[in-house]
């Protein structure tokens, strides 16, 4: 599947520093991801984002990191595309903007503010091991079920 307007963008959100547990789900949901045919976009930087961009790469997919900085020297090894703001956090307002939905894995302060966008704009957002809560979250219990959910409800 091309990388043009009918593909799917998918939002995977979670902390720069993740436990393995959490790298493991990422993986899992950036592997998924991309076998479906899905573009997976990130933050960009190490943890959860890295780890489901290494899924994504590792499935032969594309992933696309939306970095803080002014360059691209910060970003993860597994991105296809690596997009430099030097926007600090605001690149938040992007990721979200720019997803058909969104996947948190994981996180605080930062997730739950592309969370809180992604919802505000009307977006599906997913949670997978979060704890925390924003109203119009959908917990889910698997990277597979975040997956189905995310592409099952996105139109062609």
């Amino acid at each position: 599947m091309g990388v043009g307007h009918r593909s799917r963008y998918v939002a995977v959100i979670g902390a720069g520093e993740a436990s393995v547990e959490l790298e493991t789900l990422a993986r899992e949901v950036g592997r998924r991801l991309a076998e479906a045919g899905a573009v997976l976009l990130c933050g960009g930087l190490g943890g959860v984002m890295a780890a489901a961009a290494r899924g994504a790469r590792e499935a032969g997919g594309v992933s696309i990191g939306i970095l803080p900085g002014p360059d691209r020297r910060g970003a993860n090894p597994f991105l296809t595309f690596a997009l430099p703001t030097n926007l600090g956090h605001a690149r938040n307002m992007i990721i979200a903007h720019a997803a058909d939905a969104l996947i948190a894995v994981g996180g605080s302060y930062g997730t739950i503010s592309e969370a809180a966008i992604g919802l505000k704009l009307g977006k599906l957002v997913l949670a997978l091991a979060v704890d925390w809560h924003l109203p119009g979250l959908r917990r889910v219990e698997s990277p597979a079920a975040a997956v189905q959910a995310a592409l099952g409800l996105i139109p062609d």
